[in-house]
């Protein structure tokens, strides 16, 4: 149980708040801890609910203000709790009756304990309540509760299972915890493979976040220098020994640049190469929910992705997400609530975040503080195109010193690196199709006949290299063909 926020709960209630909005998915766990707050500050735990009214007596069922009457009758110290108090947005005689019994509240010695997921407060009590939110739980206490279920005769399993099941809710890792035992014949590395599987599945009711096992890593990655270098200085910035050389965590890092180049790749190979789990934050399906507003869903995904910390939060075309929020009220809060977090994060969630159109950007994300580092990511040069292609080569079984990498690179000049696979693709498709094996031929003639992206947004290109130039970082050092493009 968590201890924090216990101690959060007892210094609201001495310093006489009469309303808190408790916010959680695990409605029990959270009637544990005020049980516990209350019992801590000799009060009665009073809890309601509208389908059951108060329960042990059934009183006050039916609506939130047949609640409301029933706890302006009750005189004793207490905690008097509503579950599923997101509904009450919208219930203005409530809202009222509520905001009327605030005074007594304080006579009595009683607070008002909204508790649900979600909870979007009415604008009339937003400045009368305090917040607290049940965190997922901890490590310790996950390893409790598996204590509880199975004896572990393997310590190691234990703690690997328990990480396993970071980022669940109590119920949740109960359930997976026992199905994955009961399908592996006891707690074993096949029940933690098996706990890993059901999270993932767990996750993609989370709506707008999902779990990815990355398979590449920085070495599937071609080029891009300047960015591994700046990563592999990092790696060990979350070690005990990084806080004791007074190291701040790293926060993140944006990436932004040319399509097809490598950013998200790059993302997916940070979490590989740093043996992070990797969580893919989808704004569009935050901000296009019908079942939550965006910003409880974006809170609920930082709140997983720190339990499950440390971790790689990687957040593709950001720019996407928040392009509204300067028009829009609702996505400007979600912005501004974003903003705050990402700065003032304290947990080790390692930010990826990816744009393509810089224009699209507010400018507020673009403030140093809010991540480390901005890098641009432009089309790959005479080296690199070597790289990239000799890694698609070689990912298909086909030796890279056959082939005349660097003269097929000067011809593929301004072709992103998502552009050079394909050509390797298209390439063995015309070998495939002859029953023959893969020639030089066969790859110049897909890179003759391929249609660089450059070619169609050549102005856009450019526009984003100038601004790119006094604005970010290169992520490869050999900025030479940046010049090459300026001077045409």
């Amino acid at each position: 149980m968590s201890q924090e926020v216990l101690t959060e709960l007892d210094l609201l209630l001495r310093s006489g708040w009469q309303l808190i909005a408790f916010e959680t998915f695990e409605e029990e766990r959270a009637l544990r801890v005020l049980q516990r707050a209350a019992k801590s500050a000799e009060r009665e735990l009073v809890v309601w609910s509208v389908a059951s009214g108060i329960r042990g007596s059934g009183k006050g069922a039916g609506s939130f203000d047949e609640g409301l009457r029933t706890f302006s009758a009750y005189s004793k110290p207490a905690l008097l709790t509503i579950l599923d108090a997101q509904a009450l947005r919208g219930e203005t005689v409530a809202i009222r009756r509520l905001r009327d019994l605030l005074p007594a509240l304080a006579e009595r010695q009683q607070t008002v304990v909204l508790l649900g997921p979600a909870l979007e407060l009415p604008v009339e009590l937003t400045r009368e309540t305090a917040r607290v939110e049940l965190p997922l739980p901890k490590a310790n206490e996950l390893k409790g509760l598996f204590q509880k279920m199975i004896e572990a005769e393997n310590p190691a399993v234990l703690e690997a299972a328990v990480r396993a099941a970071r980022g669940l809710t109590a119920s949740e890792a109960m359930r997976v915890f026992r199905k994955a035992c009961m399908v592996a014949g006891g707690l074993n590395q096949r029940a933690v493979s098996r706990i890993v599987s059901e999270k993932r599945q767990a996750l993609r009711r989370t709506n707008a976040l999902s779990f990815h096992e990355s398979p590449a890593g920085m070495g599937d990655v071609g080029g891009l220098d300047e960015l591994k270098r700046w990563l592999r200085e990092r790696r060990r910035a979350f070690d005990d020994e990084a806080r004791s050389f007074d190291l701040p965590l790293p926060r993140g890092l944006l990436l932004l640049g040319v399509q097809g180049c490598g950013k998200s790749l790059s993302a997916k190979a940070v979490a590989r190469e740093w043996q992070f789990p990797l969580l893919r934050l989808d704004l569009a399906a935050a901000f296009g929910s019908a079942e939550k507003s965006p910003e409880a869903t974006i809170r609920e995904a930082s709140t997983i992705a720190e339990s499950i910390a440390p971790a790689v939060l990687w957040i593709d075309e950001i720019e996407k997400g928040f392009a509204a929020s300067a028009a829009d009220p609702s996505a400007s809060r979600v912005f501004g609530w974003f903003l705050t977090w990402l700065s003032e994060k304290t947990s080790p969630v390692f930010v990826v975040a990816t744009a393509n159109d810089v224009e699209a950007l507010p400018p507020e994300l673009l403030r140093r503080g809010r991540f480390d580092e901005i890098f641009f990511v432009d089309l790959p040069t005479q080296a690199e195109r070597v790289e990239i292609l000799a890694i698609h080569l070689g990912k298909r079984s086909r030796d890279p010193l056959r082939y005349p990498l660097e003269e097929l690179a000067e011809q593929s000049e301004r072709l992103s690196g998502a552009e050079l696979e394909q050509i390797v693709v298209a390439a063995l498709y015309a070998a495939f199709a002859e029953e023959r094996d893969l020639t030089e031929n066969d790859l110049a003639n897909a890179i003759t006949e391929t249609v660089p992206l450059y070619d169609t947004y050549e102005e856009r290109i450019k526009e984003l290299r100038d601004w790119a130039r006094t604005r970010a970082r290169s992520a490869t050092h050999d900025v030479k063909m940046i010049d090459l493009f300026n001077k045409g």
